[in-house]
């Protein structure tokens, strides 16, 4: 009797153990796909109404001054080749923008600079 209490044990033992290799075995690694990008928010187009008080060939760059009560505010606004620059519905070039002239730039801060998106040369005011 005591040898088939043995054997019987010896085999709930050898059952009991390949259950949990084969519980263990089975284990799978899920990928947990990666979180979607945020797409990147365009850049508050902000606007300035002011003059041009320096044009930087070099850097392709313009300083647009505007007075504001007591207050000068300068704005450095750099153009690139999809700055559009319009004058009375013709379309201009940066050579075409002079120290002096109104001007309205609409532009975008992006990586630190603010970019010209447009802008419009103001026709000069003939005095009478």
């Amino acid at each position: 009797m005591r040898k088939d209490r043995t054997i019987l044990l010896s085999l709930i033992f050898a059952f009991v153990m390949s259950s949990l290799s084969l519980a263990v075995e089975e284990k799978k690694v899920e990928s947990i796909p990666p979180k979607p990008l945020k797409p990147q928010t365009a850049a508050k187009v902000q606007q300035i109404t002011g003059e041009v008080s320096a044009v930087n060939a070099t850097a392709m760059s313009i300083i647009v001054t505007k007075k504001i009560r007591d207050k000068i505010m300068e704005t450095v606004v750099t153009i690139d080749n999809e700055t559009k620059i319009m004058k009375e519905k013709e379309n201009k070039s940066f050579a075409d923008i002079k120290i002096g002239d109104k001007v309205v730039v609409k532009y975008a801060k992006v990586d630190g600079k603010n970019m010209a998106k447009s802008i419009a040369i103001k026709p000069e005011q003939r005095s009478r």
